[in-house]
């Protein structure tokens, strides 16, 4: 049976596809990562507008709306030249005073109290059209005819006054080459006061009150769907189970986190897929699991976790079936392989001070945070992972305020020490084999306790570095050190006095430093883990 489609002009009342959610969600996340609060992250999407694939359109924000009709309005007015529009209503409102005034010479004579009146309402001549005209409202023409024909010149008033001001405010963009009479440039108008209350509603976040068709009258067709996608934005998204309304406004749901997680960790895979992982051999055991995707001969004394296939293969080469069956030889046996998976409780110490906001390293470093919280979630469950965040203190980070979480301007300060000891403590609760602090900083220690009481200290000396707080800090490295935990360093800026820093406190730990940008801070971080993680047994 023959199918026949029928396409017609979107005309701004049928419905549209709704937004992709998640594309909508993975745009959210790029503003999120950049430290914007998720209100902030929304707002900016509307005001600048944005590009999801799928989709056969770019949603124009609010400034490129906003852009677009200022520009219609100036090219409308630019057009026209209305200075001459109110002549045909003059020429009217004089013919008809002239004829009244000659009923009055001729019924009461010149020096009657109505002459008088009729010449009072009609001086001065200067006055503005619409004050002239309206100056008769109330008054009795001597001439029947005049009278009628002035009542009905009456019904324009509105639209005269409201004219003369809009010539008297545009007067210098109202010069073009096209002359325009009374009603065109009425109509002119109300097509740029019509732009001017779209303007406005945009400008005042009222999208609702917005009409789609009369911005696809006035834009086209990409505002109005844009108008409708912007208007649905939220909307989009809490139906995607990806926000909810709060008392203090909308909020990002556990599913939407658990995305952000998996954005942040497809990024960084994304510029790992062309390089191999490295691995580091331990002679340490843990739990075994299967490596079904790789195989081996067999060793004597090793696990047999027997691969049937691959061994019935290898004894099928050198010798076919017989009629008592298939010959197995030691040399057959294939087993898959083992990869020993220890556990592992790993702190992320993250650096919340304000020079962390420069050079995207803000950005990078919280999206290593979602990630690696994603990865240790979803791939290695019986691991534990911990963020803790300093500044000028230091305090540990849930999962949920890790989105819209932003650098601390008003604790300028970094306390490496604090950190160092909320790490020690989260570790102590949640024991494992392995125990490591992961740092990324970008500068050198300015705030730390002494006997519980918080002090800071400005970099100071020949090389601009924080002596008493260098001190302790490297004086709380040796406490880490004893409890066996390891300090794997991933360094923001090459400043000689975090070089310094950092090379005494792994002299002292034993663990291992770099320096990284922060776009590949991610790959650094994040191959360092899994190469940790990827034990094999001999």
């Amino acid at each position: 049976m023959a199918t026949t489609s029928l396409y017609r002009r979107w005309d701004g009342t049928q419905a549209l596809h709704s937004i992709d959610a998640d594309r909508a969600l993975d745009e959210l996340s790029r503003y999120l990562m950049e430290g914007f609060d998720l209100q902030q992250a929304l707002d900016w999407m509307r005001e600048a507008g944005f590009e999801l694939a799928g989709m056969q359109f770019r949603v124009m924000g609010l400034e490129e709306l906003l852009a677009e009709l200022r520009k219609q309005a100036r090219e409308q007015m630019s057009r026209y030249d209305i200075d001459g529009a109110f002549d045909e209503l003059r020429r009217l409102l004089e013919d008809i005073l002239a004829r009244e005034q000659q009923a009055l010479k001729r019924e009461h004579g010149l020096e009657s109290e109505r002459w008088n009146d009729f010449k009072r309402r009609e001086q001065p001549l200067e006055r503005r059209l619409s004050e002239v005209l309206d100056a008769f409202r109330d008054y009795v023409w001597t001439d029947d005819e005049a009278g009628t024909e002035y009542r009905e010149l009456l019904e324009r008033l509105d639209d005269l006054r409201a004219l003369e001001s809009f010539h008297s405010r545009n007067r210098r963009v109202l010069q073009g080459p096209e002359k325009l009479g009374f009603d065109d440039a009425v109509e002119l108008m109300r097509r740029v006061e019509a732009l001017a209350q779209l303007a406005r509603d945009l400008l005042e976040g009222n999208l609702d009150e917005v009409s789609a068709e009369e911005l696809r009258d006035l834009l086209g067709d990409p505002a109005a769907r844009s108008i409708l996608v912007l208007r649905d934005l939220e909307g989009s998204l809490e139906r995607a189970g990806y926000l909810r309304q709060g008392a203090d406004g909308p909020a990002l749901t556990p599913r939407a986190i658990r995305r952000l997680g998996e954005l942040a960790l497809e990024d960084i895979y994304a510029s790992l897929r062309s390089g191999q992982l490295g691995s580091h051999e331990t002679s340490h055991r843990g739990v075994g699991l299967l490596c079904t995707e790789r195989t081996r001969p067999y060793v004597f004394g090793g696990p047999a976790h027997l691969d049937t296939i691959g061994t019935l293969r290898n004894a099928l080469r050198h010798a076919p079936p017989a009629a008592g069956g298939l010959r197995l030889e030691p040399g057959d046996l294939e087993v898959y392989d083992t990869d020993l998976r220890t556990e592992t409780t790993t702190v992320l110490l993250l650096d919340m001070s304000w020079s962390m906001s420069s050079a995207g390293r803000w950005s990078a470093a919280k999206r290593v945070a979602i990630a690696m919280d994603h990865l240790i979630r979803t791939h290695y469950p019986r691991d534990r992972f911990f963020t803790v965040g300093f500044y000028t203190r230091a305090r540990e980070l849930s999962i949920r305020e890790l989105p819209e979480l932003v650098w601390n301007m008003e604790d300028p300060f970094t306390n490496l020490q604090d950190g160092l000891r909320v790490a020690q403590r989260l570790i102590e609760r949640h024991p494992s084999p392995n125990k490591q602090i992961i740092v990324i900083t970008d500068g050198q220690p300015t705030a730390y306790y002494e006997r519980d009481e918080l002090r800071v200290e400005w970099p100071n000396g020949r090389r601009g570095v924080s002596p008493h707080a260098v001190a302790q800090t490297l004086a709380e490295v040796r406490r880490v050190t004893k409890q066996e935990i390891t300090i794997n360093t991933f360094m923001l800026d090459d400043a000689p006095e975090l070089l310094g820093f950092v090379e005494a406190m792994t002299r002292i730990n034993r663990g291992r430093a770099f320096y990284t940008t922060p776009g590949s801070l991610g790959n650094y971080v994040m191959v360092d883990y899994l190469a940790r993680k990827r034990r094999r047994i001999a």
